[in-house]
């Protein structure tokens, strides 16, 4: 005789049809990303070795150290309505003579 009752009464309860499953689905969605964000972290970290890939300031520097950059050219790339052969100082119409 109890279990009827509470189930009418549960049934015109508008917020429990509507807002807590949506409750229940943020709540679970977010224990649910932390477990496979966690998972994915504790695989990166057996995969790396933090010494095999330690990257210096001084590593780098000794690098480019004896590098010249005096003839470096910055080279704009094309955009998409402009024509890549102009850009770059070539007639698209030699081009197009060439190629056929």
């Amino acid at each position: 005789v109890f279990a009827p009752t509470v189930m009418r009464v549960l049934r015109k309860i508008k917020s429990l049809g509507y807002r807590v499953p949506m409750l229940l689905l943020i709540v679970g969605g977010s224990f649910g990303l932390c477990e496979f964000s966690q998972i994915q972290y504790d695989a990166m970290k057996g995969k790396l070795d933090p010494e095999a890939n330690k990257i210096t300031l001084e590593s780098e520097y000794e690098k480019i150290k004896d590098s010249t950059f005096d003839d470096w050219k910055n080279i704009q790339g094309p955009r998409h309505w402009e024509d890549p052969d102009l850009l770059l100082g070539r007639n698209p119409e030699s081009l197009k003579t060439n190629r056929t």
